[in-house]
């Protein structure tokens, strides 16, 4: 017995991620073990063996968590023994006298069994070394680790220590004093649990569905995933890190919001859950960033998204989430998981690889000995999708996949959809996120011609194009006809460039929305126009519809500028109220006579308008609850009235009426339809169709006599 107890330096308590671990691992036979990884250290230069063998025994010592087994008590209480002193596990091989090539197939076959053996995680230490003799300059240490005792971030500190030991002999006086594992056990002992139980209940409440990539089963065996890796070019990691930085947001931010939109559509959500670790070296524990040990904790991440969010609005939204949550970061995944319920299941993890990495040190010499991580690197976790993302010049994308949920095709969509949310991304942060394509150039092509009957040739353009190439075609021809005035196309045109460049000075261009709150009127068809030509996005709105759902529709859109009278500002709600231009307003009216007529370029907007940006966003009727809006492209729209043109048989002079409410989809297809065939859009007056009606009941006893 007291052999025993001399044998034993001190027992610990373990940390949440290690008693997770400990769970799973309890499940495996050791030998399936997929929290078990591999490293590798290139050695360069004359090697001394026994020195080496020495630097890590040194290393042993002076670290406590790499002597740990892990055991449970009489009570069920789980527990890391930490043993005084313990056999290095060392092997060597010589393979030098080989080709190069059957030497490296021999040092993968060898690293390989290493990594298969496992480990008995009651006996310490957790790590096995194997030397490979590939030269007489060269050799490789492959290091078998358990993550039990051991993250990432403690890596570069290993091999940071192992130069120092090495030069110095393998004496372990070459080192300062360092801290305990132990110490940062106690400071998790000392965090307030009953806080950080109240966090993760708010940031996890009314999220009551798992998400899941895969169908779930308790039952699943451990396996170790295949791993598949892409480099994203550096223009567009430059163009990220321009992202993060404009938004006052991080790298990892800016790869986790991705993930979610790739997530929602794996998974069919809008509000999606996946795991994420954290460094989790406290700041108020001095010396905890140079510690070795298993720091990381495994936490939930929840993204809840909507379409006509913007990708700023997302980094900004998850970046304060993840923020408040900071001084909660130390409960573990099983406690918040009983806590909040199958909400914070998950099945995918994102890992952001931002500790510090060891730079390359200098030689002292010709014959002396560098030692550095050589990239070959085998981990794994028991996920079904895993994404390891690597900083650097080149942004480097890793998908673990199990091979029995997600073969190599579908891991490469996945990675591919992701890239192409990242450009995305990188393009324009004002872009709503249901804008944000998944589909690759190819992938596209099969589902949007390839995978259909036939393939029209379909129109595409602006509302402003259509408009322009219809005044180049017939510019004195009538295109609006209402009680109050009549326009021909050149005019019509002129009117509306007018108030698209004051519009333009307030801020209003591609993407950014705008409410035009208005009765049926020829003045308010040019502010619609007028919005369009700015390139913003317009939201129409009938003033007849009661306060309630105008208040809806515009907290939802949050224009940027609300076009109206001076009598319909009264309508309007409190807050909307600031953003409000009156038309009518004499100030206005003068601004925007100001103005040059005509077409307004891309030169002239904000950014340049293209077929894919919004063009107007239409609200339903919020009968089955909250309005929502609909965001209709350009290209959708401009396709629209050319089918519409084609079915409804209507060409120059017809005349369309424009007799749907603004708040109506079919009003803006009215429009369209009228000027992409060079007719004459009627507008009815509220208070009468006048000719518009003749030609309704014409319509109706036409239908009646089919």
């Amino acid at each position: 017995m007291t052999r025993t107890r001399n044998a034993i330096e001190d027992i610990w308590p373990l940390s949440p991620l290690q008693e997770g671990l400990l769970f799973h691992a309890a499940f495996g036979d050791g030998a399936s073990d997929v929290y078990a990884g591999q490293r590798a250290l290139a050695l360069d230069g004359p090697l001394d063996v026994a020195r080496l063998r020495r630097s890590w025994e040194s290393l042993i010592a002076r670290h406590g968590a790499l002597r740990a087994g892990f055991r449970r008590r009489r009570s069920g209480q789980a527990v890391q023994v930490v043993a005084r002193h313990v056999e290095l596990p060392w092997r060597e091989a010589d393979l030098s006298g080989l080709p190069q090539e059957e030497a490296e197939a021999e040092a993968a076959r060898l690293s390989a069994a290493e990594l298969s053996a496992g480990f008995d995680l009651e006996r310490g230490p957790l790590l096995r070394l194997l030397l490979i003799r590939l030269g007489g300059r060269r050799h490789r240490l492959v290091m078998t680790t358990h993550h039990i005792v051991l993250d990432g971030w403690s890596l570069p500190i290993l091999v940071g220590e192992l130069s120092t030991l090495y030069r110095a002999g393998g004496e372990a006086g070459a080192l300062p004093p360092v801290r305990s594992y132990k110490d940062y056990l106690a400071w998790l002992g000392r965090q307030d649990r009953e806080a950080a139980r109240a966090a993760w209940r708010t940031e996890l409440a009314g999220a009551d569905e798992p998400t899941l990539v895969a169908p779930a089963d308790p039952a699943r065996a451990p396996l170790r995933p295949e791993a598949l890796t892409v480099e994203c070019s550096a223009e567009l990691t430059r163009a990220l890190e321009t992202l993060a930085r404009d938004h006052g947001v991080t790298m990892a931010t800016v790869v986790q919001s991705a993930w979610a939109l790739v997530l929602a559509r794996l998974s069919g959500r809008q509000d999606v859950v996946f795991g994420t670790t954290v460094a989790g070296r406290p700041t108020d524990l001095p010396g905890a960033d140079s510690l070795i040990g298993l720091f990381i904790n495994t936490l939930p991440v929840r993204v809840e998204l909507t379409g006509g969010q913007s990708v700023a609005d997302l980094l900004r939204t998850l970046q304060a989430r993840q923020v408040a949550l900071l001084g909660h970061q130390h409960l573990g995944l099983t406690e918040i998981r009983q806590l909040t319920g199958p909400g914070a299941e998950f099945d995918t993890l994102v890992v952001y690889e931002n500790y510090p990495r060891p730079a390359d040190a200098e030689p002292d010499g010709p014959d002396a000995l560098t030692i550095r991580l050589d990239g070959r690197t085998r981990d794994a976790s028991h996920y079904p999708l895993g994404l390891i993302v690597g900083p650097g010049e080149r942004l480097e994308l890793q998908l673990d996949h199990r091979t029995d949920l997600f073969d190599r095709a579908r891991a490469e969509q996945v990675l591919a959809a992701l890239q192409q949310v990242l450009e995305g991304f990188a393009a324009d942060p004002r872009t709503p996120l249901a804008r944000i394509g998944l589909l690759t150039g190819d992938e596209l092509t099969l589902v949007t011609r390839d995978w259909q009957d036939i393939q029209p040739e379909a129109p595409t353009g602006t509302l402003p194009e259509l408009l322009a190439g219809q005044v180049r075609r017939t510019p004195d021809a009538m295109a609006l006809d209402s009680d109050e005035r009549t326009y021909g196309y050149a005019e019509l045109q002129d009117e509306a460039g007018r108030l698209a460049r004051h519009l333009i000075t307030l801020g209003v261009g591609p993407e950014r929305r705008v409410a035009v709150v208005a009765e049926r009127s020829a003045d308010t068809v040019v502010a619609l126009l007028a919005v369009s030509m700015a390139g913003g996005a317009f939201v129409p709105l009938d003033p007849g519809h009661p306060a309630d759902r105008l208040a809806l529709v515009l907290e939802d859109a949050d224009p940027v500028a609300v076009l109206c009278t001076e009598t319909g500002r009264a309508l309007l709600p409190q807050a909307a109220r600031d953003r409000a231009i009156a038309l009518d307003d004499p100030q206005v009216v003068a601004a925007v006579a100001r103005q040059a007529p005509g077409p307004v370029t891309d030169t002239e907007r904000t950014a340049p308008l293209r077929p894919a940006n919004a063009a107007y966003v239409i609200h339903t009727s919020g009968s089955t609850g909250r309005p929502k809006g609909v965001v209709v492209s350009h290209a959708g729209l401009v396709n629209l009235a050319g089918a519409q043109i084609e079915r409804f048989a209507v060409g120059v002079g017809s005349r369309v009426l424009q007799f749907a409410s603004l708040s109506f989809d079919a009003a803006v297809s009215e429009l369209c339809m009228a000027w992409g065939a060079g007719g004459v859009l009627v507008v009815a007056g509220v208070g009468g169709c006048r000719r518009g009606c003749r030609w309704v009941r014409r319509w109706c006893g036409l239908v009646r006599r089919m």
